[in-house]
């Protein structure tokens, strides 16, 4: 299980152990966005501190209608006490979690400041 909670603007918030280029763990809080069907964003800066390795551009239709294309790198985080290898998609914003990575987890949160956040494996 994955647990975070409800920041003082009502965002949920999780926090994600990324392994960097040289095998140093990095911990980045990200907000848990139902919104983004990606797997994980991150900003700038921060795929410069990882040295993330750049495999290919994206291309996304945002909330306003707008279209947006991107770098896209390969990263390795610590998701549910698995290591998992996905995309992280360059974006000049908070870290997202997306839905590419909740797939097959229960989310419920506790929608008040500082209530809980949950992220539960779902077996069928």
């Amino acid at each position: 299980m994955i647990t975070g909670f409800v920041n003082v603007e009502f965002e949920p918030i999780i926090p994600l152990s990324i392994h960097r280029a040289d095998g140093k763990v990095f911990t980045q809080d990200a907000i848990v966005d139902t919104g983004f069907n990606g797997w994980l964003s991150l900003p700038p800066d921060s795929i410069a501190e990882l040295n993330l390795k750049w495999k290919r551009r994206g291309r996304a239709i945002l909330g306003d209608g707008s279209e947006c294309v991107f770098n896209v790198y390969e990263v390795v985080v610590v998701w549910d006490d698995t290591l998992l290898t996905i995309p992280v998609d360059e974006a000049d914003a908070e870290p997202l979690v997306g839905m590419s990575l909740m797939e097959g987890y229960q989310l419920t949160m506790q929608v008040f400041e500082g209530g809980q956040v949950e992220l539960r494996k779902i077996t069928v």
